[in-house]
């Protein structure tokens, strides 16, 4: 089956086109994830839950950031930050342009038909430290982005044929389980945990104990894994992953809803016993499936609450992808328009247009902001900004100092308007 683009109505404009002044309302549903419905609501006033559909509403403003930082430029890279005079005076800048980005945040908060929008916590590089994601689940709370996220990196090939970003990663539940305790209503999520390298009873049972223990704000993100020595590391074998994925969600969720569970399948066996603690959220935290063949997109539908593009999606394309994921919902006879869709947002915020050279999510305020409108065009719910795959802050040897500091200013620029700061 071949992937397409969803229909839109009244001549809408697609690709990243979507004009300055098109501000509207649009729902979407979370599914069975009610506690993370009831969560939003809580803790952002301009959030209401209604028959089972959660609504948001952004608008925009048209204000550009009026103040520069020369540090945090295509220039700022790892290696090139010089000695620690440089280092210091780099960081000081930084942390300027990010007093100006929040004096900005404050004036001109983002709002308009947006997705929800997250942040990726601190844990690849230099900046994965305990204090920078302390810091940043902290500062990303009070401005009042919705989520927080992590990603799963076992191994980094002698070959160096991964990117830089994946060379030093810490483990996708324990830096969530961390910031949960600095944190009181943030959404926490994993995108993505490799769920065939750790049995689904052990991965329910850690999982579980997060959504108690951060007061059910966990949304569980699941990928199959690509790298073959992983697998190996993992002792799993690389073939066969579909099937293998299709029946580990399947017990995953055996675990969380019965009571005794019983599973027997081909590749995952659970004998028949009582599996307690429960999670808090009923029937189980939502679960967001990665992938971007079409029949994991169909997966995401089929038997999840949502799917995860990666950090390679092409962006400009992905509303035929949004609907491979809402056809597979429907050949399950599940609603389509309840489906998240979620995005890992590469951001490279700059001071000045790129030019004809732009990708997605790179450029001024504006232009982001425009690229999120054209996001949520094509059928995107959620966009995180995710910098532990930005030069300018999630490779080793990155001054963690300076890192912060753009994080700060990245947080500040796309402040959601229900920001308490």
């Amino acid at each position: 089956m071949q992937c397409r683009a969803p229909a839109r109505a009244g001549g809408q404009k697609s690709h990243f086109e979507v004009s300055e002044g098109g501000v509207a309302t649009y729902a979407h549903g979370y599914g069975r994830d009610r506690q993370a419905s009831r969560r939003t609501q809580a803790h952002d006033p301009q959030l209401r839950v209604s028959e089972g559909r959660q609504h948001a509403r952004y608008a925009h403003g048209s204000t550009e950031l009026h103040h520069r930082a020369q540090n945090v430029g295509p220039e700022g890279r790892a290696g090139e930050l010089g000695n620690g005079d440089d280092r210091a005076a780099t960081a000081g800048r930084a942390r300027t342009s990010s007093r100006c980005s929040r004096d900005l945040a404050e004036s001109d908060p983002v709002s308009g038909d947006l997705p929800l929008l997250g942040f990726g916590l601190p844990v690849s590089g230099g900046w994965a430290t305990p204090d920078t994601m302390r810091r940043t689940a902290r500062r990303a709370e009070e401005l009042g982005y919705a989520s927080l996220w992590t990603f799963q990196r076992v191994l980094y090939p002698a070959d160096g044929e991964l990117d830089r970003s994946h060379r030093e990663v810490h483990d996708p539940v324990i830096p969530l389980a961390y910031v949960a305790g600095h944190t009181d209503r943030i959404g926490l999520g994993t995108a993505t945990v490799c769920a065939p390298f750790t049995a689904p009873a052990l991965l329910a049972k850690t999982l579980t104990s997060l959504d108690v223990l951060s007061g059910g704000r966990l949304t569980v993100g699941l990928g199959i894994g690509w790298l073959r020595q992983e697998y190996a590391a993992a002792g799993v074998p690389f073939e066969r992953r579909g099937a293998r994925m299709d029946e580990y969600v399947r017990c995953l969720e055996a675990l969380w809803t019965q009571d005794p569970v019983e599973f027997a399948g081909e590749f995952f066996m659970v004998p028949r016993s009582h599996v307690g603690p429960r999670p808090v959220q009923r029937p189980h935290p939502a679960v967001l499936l990665g992938g971007a063949a079409a029949p994991a997109l169909r997966r995401a539908g089929r038997l999840a609450q949502g799917w995860i593009s990666s950090s390679r999606q092409n962006l400009t394309r992905i509303g035929e992808c949004v609907e491979t994921v809402r056809d597979g919902a429907r050949e399950a006879g599940r609603d389509p328009e309840a489906v998240r869709i979620l995005v890992r947002g590469l951001v490279d915020l700059v001071d000045e247009d790129p030019g004809a050279q732009r990708r997605p999510l790179q450029g001024t305020r504006e232009q982001v902001l425009d690229d999120l409108g054209a996001l949520r065009a094509q059928g995107v719910t959620e966009v995180f900004f995710d910098l532990n795959f930005s030069p300018r802050a999630g490779f080793p040897g990155v001054d963690a100092a300076a890192a912060l500091a753009y994080a700060d200013r990245v947080l500040d620029t796309f402040a959601p308007a229900n920001g308490s700061s």
